[in-house]
């Protein structure tokens, strides 16, 4: 007999387990609480847009964002077939630039990966050197060292002292100066959704020197994005591929209690649609959200493991980073890539989608007249902004509509008009933000990075001999609220049932999260001294040397002529 998995949550995590235990035998059924599969990952059609038969326009949670770090989620990809010889990793496309905006600044542009070209040399020399970001030579020097040494420390001091130290006490961020602070702080929301005070300095330096090295090594793919609505060209094609292979997987359904004894789950409550199920399997494993795990955690279980105390604690450490979408009477593609919007109130980054989508005809789409789509995440939900002095959870959505759409004129309009507000069509709020006269809430927060809180996070196994973990909370070596994290998770606990079960099935592949291997010598100098108790002393010498000469020879080489 097969042994039976049940998985609670149907998002990435949930689809990943699912996906690497039907290949290796097990009976799987997957209950999804959502109307649509695919979690924080999901398209979402905007209700009510298509007109005459055509397809409703396509909203989001948040554009997709795929960097070269990306190992775990990109090698299930490669393993969902399309028609024809095709998996779902030729839908990726590779983002060729990328841009840091400011109000009434030029955007800056930079071209991803190692340079192909005398223009794509200029196009990075001119963003790094010309461009005034209001650093300090000393200020400037001080962040390479500070890089510099979280690429060149050892993976165990990484994980033990910098665990406990936050970014912004590493950057000594009260001393700098306020664009110091601007920058590293806006950065560190936008691209994580964390406060640069409280995020802790192991992961954020790990993901800044891992994107950094992707960033000016030679290769590719350092950011990659879909080349159409999310469940057309993933999720959808992957749920098919499960459910040809064995998986049931109900939508609507919502777990609302777990059934346990003092060793083990003995069924679960899914309510789906009006029905009450009692679900009973060999072995359950959960892929619910932080928020909604820590709800159905009983006194029981805790008794039997008590880290799972810990997932409670792990609830608190929420924030929002939820999308909107704006949908324009014309194409305004503005760069090849993501673009950091750095002096917004509400930490905005922006992806213009059209461009990607090649084979994506919008005129099959809403009333037909739908030209270009700006995908844009909110960050910051809890600073006021610049139009009605108020914070963006304090706002109706309308506001928050007239809010985002006044940050970003301002930060494109600078040298000419890029956004007029004749292009607007219409927009979309993530449905996940529930704004109204009695309540304000966001039912898909996420999990934000603070310092000690991997001590929190529960690994895949627990101490009930049948219950598993699979979310981004999970410890894992991602060690962030990523698609990465999610799939990560789901491959660990995948791996502990394995081995529970005695089966003789092939373990899930883990990757590591920063693996440099130009940078050896200088981790296994650094572990040396971790061993003995001492500090990290990696230091250049010659850093100042150095950053001086790079800018001598780079401004000479930005003068000549192609």
């Amino acid at each position: 007999m097969r042994k039976k998995v049940i998985i609670l949550g149907g998002g990435v995590a949930g689809m990943s387990a699912a996906h690497e235990l039907i290949e290796r035998g097990y009976d799987v059924t997957v209950y999804e609480a959502k109307s649509i599969s695919g979690g924080k990952a999901r398209s979402v059609p905007v209700p009510g847009s298509g007109i005459n038969g055509r397809k409703e326009l396509p909203g989001e949670h948040g554009f997709r964002f795929f960097p070269k770090f990306y190992n775990h989620i990109i090698d299930t990809m490669k393993r969902i077939p399309l028609e024809g010889n095709n998996t779902v990793y030729a839908n990726l496309v590779e983002a060729t630039k990328m841009g840091i905006a400011r109000f009434n600044e030029p955007l800056v542009p930079f071209v991803l990966g190692f340079p192909k070209s005398m223009v794509d040399l200029k196009i990075n020399i001119k963003a790094l050197f010309e461009t005034n970001w209001g650093l300090s030579e000393h200020e400037l020097e001080f962040l390479v060292e500070r890089v510099w040494q979280v690429m060149t420390s050892c993976k165990e001091r990484r994980m033990d002292e910098y665990e406990r130290i936050s970014w912004w006490d590493y950057l000594d961020g009260d001393r700098q100066s306020e664009d110091f602070q601007k920058m590293f702080t806006g950065i560190t929301r936008s691209l994580v959704a964390a406060n640069a005070r409280e995020a802790s300095m192991k992961t954020i330096g790990n993901v800044l020197s891992q994107i950094i090295l992707d960033c000016i090594l030679p290769g590719s793919e350092n950011d990659r994005l879909l080349n159409g609505p999310t469940n057309e060209v993933w999720i959808d094609p992957w749920l098919n591929y499960l459910r040809k292979k064995g998986v049931r997987y109900f939508t609507n359904a919502e777990c609302i209690n777990i059934q346990s004894d003092q060793e083990t789950i003995v069924s679960t409550t899914i309510k789906h649609h009006s029905r009450i199920l009692t679900v009973k399997g060999d072995y359950f494993l959960s892929a619910l959200p932080v928020e909604a795990m820590e709800k159905l955690i009983s006194r029981e279980m805790i008794e039997a493991d008590p880290t799972l105390e810990g997932i409670k604690k792990l609830s608190k450490s929420l924030g929002w980073m939820n999308g909107i979408q704006f949908f324009l009477k014309r194409d305004i593609p503005i760069i090849h890539g993501h673009i950091i919007c750095q002096d917004t109130p509400w930490a905005l980054t922006i992806v213009s989608q059209k461009q990607f989508w090649p084979s994506i005809d919008l005129k099959e789409y809403g009333d037909g007249t739908v030209k270009g789509i700006l995908s844009v995440c909110i960050s910051e939900w809890h600073i006021p902004g610049i139009v009605y002095e108020k914070k963006a959870s304090e706002c109706t959505l309308e506001e928050i509509k007239n809010e985002v759409w006044t940050q970003l004129k301002k930060s494109f309009n600078a040298e000419k008009t890029v956004l007029q507000d004749d292009d607007f069509h219409s927009w979309f709020l993530d449905p996940d933000m529930i704004f109204d006269d009695t309540k304000k809430i966001n039912i898909s927060p996420l999990l934000v990075n603070k310092v000690y809180n991997r001590e929190l996070r529960p690994y895949a196994y627990t101490r009930i001999k049948n219950f598993f973990l699979a979310s981004d909370y999970v410890r894992t070596n991602t060690d962030l609220a990523t698609m990465e994290g999610a799939n990560e998770a789901a491959r660990r606990a995948v791996n502990c049932i394995i081995d529970v079960s005695g089966s003789k099935a092939p373990k899930c592949k883990i990757w590591e999260m920063f693996d440099c291997e130009l940078l050896i010598p200088w981790h296994i100098h650094d572990f040396r001294r971790y061993q003995k108790g001492l500090p990290w002393n990696g230091k250049c010498s010659h850093i100042r040397r150095m950053i001086s000469m790079i800018r001598h020879i780079s401004l000479y080489y930005l003068k000549k002529p192609l």
